[in-house]
């Protein structure tokens, strides 16, 4: 399959910022870097990137050090095939790791999670737990299934039907294209959708979407489930930790059970439900949530 180069200037005006690389295993890996100040690593999830976040950014930049990666197969990052990255859960982590630890950072981070971006965050804030200050989760989770939830139908498709999940992800990008109309709330612009999409522009550059899903670990023996059982098991380690939740309430994967599940597990925790906001809660309610990331970062100084 061939690449195309992913195309940012029809949206630049939304996402204005400096691109930063760093070398893994030939690949190139993605990042924001922005502001100075304490630490804010801002972690994306399928079929995100980067440009989700922008808004955050821009608000945090003047005063703390904004970080965000595009995972591998995602964004601005290389998108490479099987052969060279294998699109799995603790390779997402271990990339995670290579980042923090190159960018040098010595103060504790705050992290700030969305989707996939919540398993691969928590599992490393359990690597470090003595580097991380803060959490901020969004629509995501960091367990298994609460009470054996099912996957939802679309996703089981994709996950275990092959014939229908590669030619309807990597042929059709239906996984991206159909999250315009099914994560947000509302309506999104035209130039919100093309920045979403871009990276995801040919067959070539949809292997994480596709992968991600596939990677999707519900019984012992899937790849990455020993990582989430052990997540589940010791996440509530981090329960001294200020965390703030964020959740939109109109999300067909991460509906209000993992809503539920968080404040059992995280009882002290700031949490706001957004009655009028999808999984795409930062297109849903940036200005809201963005408020609340402020007050709360102030609130509770590392």
């Amino acid at each position: 399959m061939a690449h195309k180069k992913v195309d940012i200037s029809g949206f630049r005006h939304l996402y204005p910022f400096r691109s930063h690389f760093l070398k893994m295993n030939g690949l190139n890996y993605h990042y924001l870097d922005e502001g100075a100040g304490e630490p804010v690593v801002m972690l994306h999830g399928n079929p995100t990137w980067s440009f989700y976040y922008r808004n955050v950014v821009k608000a945090l930049a003047p005063g703390y050090r904004a970080i965000v990666p595009d995972h591998m197969g995602c964004g601005l990052s290389d998108k490479p095939d099987l052969r060279h990255y294998d699109y799995r859960l603790r390779s997402r982590i271990d990339d995670l790791e290579r980042l923090l630890d190159h960018l040098g950072i010595t103060e504790r981070i705050t992290l700030m999670v969305h989707d996939w971006g919540g398993m691969i965050g928590m599992a490393y804030a359990l690597r470090h737990p003595e580097r991380i200050s803060r959490l901020i989760i969004t629509n995501t989770s960091a367990f298994l299934p609460p009470g054996n939830k099912r996957l939802p139908f679309r996703l089981w498709l994709i996950r275990n039907i092959m014939p229908f999940g590669t030619p309807a992800v990597l042929g059709l990008n239906l996984f991206a294209r159909g999250a315009l109309h099914m994560a947000p709330h509302k309506r999104l612009p035209a130039d919100v959708r093309a920045g979403l999409t871009a990276p995801y522009n040919c067959p070539a550059n949809r292997m994480a979407t596709l992968k991600f899903v596939q990677d999707i670990p519900l019984i012992p023996g899937d790849p990455g489930y020993e990582i989430v059982r052990h997540v589940d098991d010791t996440v509530a380690s981090l329960s001294h930790l200020p965390m703030l939740i964020c959740w939109g309430q109109h999300d067909f994967v991460f509906d209000t059970d993992y809503l539920a599940e968080w404040r059992r597990r995280f009882p002290h925790a700031d949490a706001h439900l957004f009655s009028d906001a999808g999984h795409y809660l930062l297109e849903d309610k940036a200005d809201r949530v963005i408020g609340l990331v402020k007050e709360f970062l102030k609130k509770n100084t590392a």
